[in-house]
C-alpha cells in the first residue's frame, strides 16, 4: 500500500494511492481524523484498517495525484535519525575511511518538506548540495532488537533528499547545523508499505538527477550498514517508536566532491528515485526576505 499526506484545502489528511489517483480519506471517511503516526500506533485499525477504508471509498473520493499538494508522509516524526558515510565510495570521496560504525546525526522536523515543495537555498550560503537517500519508517516500538528480527519493526519506506549546506556542515565537528536549515529535508512522495518491496529494501537502484543529469547512481545493496543492522545498532542506545524516520545515507556523486563542485541553485530541479518506492521531485528556490519570523 502507498500512502500520501495531503495538505491544503483544510486540515491535512491521508490518501491511498491507486495508480495515478489518490483516494482522499478526508472525503472517504470525513469523521476520521488521521495521520500516519496515529495509524502506525493502531488508529483506524492500523494499515489494514486504512486499506479497508480505501476499499470502501465512493468514486467521489478519488483525486488525480498531480492535482494534490503533498506533505512529508510523516510531517512531525518523533525522531529523524540520519546516517552518514553509509556507502564506501561516498566515504572515500569525502576523504573518510570506511567506517566501522555508522556516523549518526539527527534532523529536526522543522526542516522537512514534501514532494514538489521548494528546497530553500539560504541567504547565508551558496553551497547547497543534494543527497539522495532511502528512508525506513518504524512501525513498532523497538528496543534491544536483534539483526534477525529488526525488519519486523519496519512499517515501510520512502525517498529523501538530505540537502546539505556544506560550508555550515563543516563549521563544527558535528554536522547538525549544516543538516537542519529550513526547507532542506525533502521527504516523499509516499510511504510504501514494507510488503510491497524486497525485504529490507535490499537490491534497489537509487538515483539522483539534477536538471535531468544523473549525479548519483547506486544500489541499496551497497549500504555498509543495511536497514536491519542499523536498527539493531540504534536500539542498543534508544527506543524507536512508531513513526520514527531513519534516513539511510547517500551514495557517491555528491556535488561537493566534484571538481569543480556542483551546487544546487535557484531554478534547478532535483529528483531522487528509488526503484519500487517512488520519485521525489523538488525545485530549488532562494530564501526570500519574508521567509523569516521575528
Amino acid at each position: 500500500m502507498q500512502i500520501v499526506s495531503i495538505i491544503g484545502e483544510g486540515p491535512s489528511r491521508l490518501g491511498v494511492v491507486r495508480d495515478r489517483e489518490v483516494i482522499d480519506l478526508g472525503l472517504a471517511a470525513p469523521g476520521v481524523a488521521l495521520d500516519l503516526v496515529s495509524v502506525l500506533k493502531g488508529a483506524a485499525g492500523g494499515l489494514r484498517g486504512l486499506a479497508a477504508l480505501a476499499a470502501s471509498a465512493e468514486p467521489s473520493a478519488y483525486r488525480q495525484i498531480d492535482s494534490l499538494r503533498l506533505g512529508p508522509p510523516i510531517p512531525n516524526p518523533g525522531k529523524v535519525i540520519c546516517l552518514g558515510l553509509n556507502y564506501a565510495e561516498h566515504a572515500a570521496e569525502g576523504g573518510h575511511a570506511k567506517p566501522a560504525y555508522p556516523a549518526i546525526f539527527l534532523r529536526s522536523a522543522s526542516s522537512l518538506i514534501g514532494h514538489d515543495a521548494p528546497i530553500i537555498r539560504p541567504r547565508c550560503s551558496e553551497q547547497l548540495d543534494y543527497e539522495g537517500e532511502l528512508v525506513a519508517i518504524v512501525g513498532r516500538t523497538a528496543r534491544h532488537v536483534t539483526v534477525g528480527s529488526a525488519l519486523d519493526y519496519v512499517a515501510g519506506y520512502s525517498c529523501f533528499n538530505d540537502a546539505s549546506i556544506r560550508d555550515y556542515q563543516r563549521k563544527t565537528p558535528q554536522w547538525t547545523i549544516g543538516k537542519n536549515f529550513d526547507g532542506t529535508g525533502a521527504f516523499g512522495p509516499a510511504f510504501v508499505s514494507a510488503d510491497e518491496i524486497p525485504r529490507g529494501a535490499a537490491g534497489l537502484r537509487i538515483q539522483t538527477r539534477l536538471n535531468g543529469r544523473v549525479m548519483q547512481d547506486a544500489n541499496t545493496a551497497q549500504m555498509l550498514f543495511p536497514v536491519a543492522e542499523t536498527i539493531a545498532l540504534l536500539t542498543e542506545c534508544m527506543t524507536l517508536e512508531p513513526g520514527d524516520v531513519i534516513v539511510m545515507g547517500t551514495p557517491s556523486g555528491v556535488g561537493h566532491a566534484r571538481k569543480p563542485p556542483v551546487w544546487m541553485k535557484p531554478g534547478d530541479a532535483v529528483e531522487v528515485e528509488i526503484e519500487g518506492i517512488g520519485l521525489l521531485r523538488n525545485r530549488i528556490a532562494a530564501e526570500g526576505v519574508n521567509d523569516v519570523t521575528s
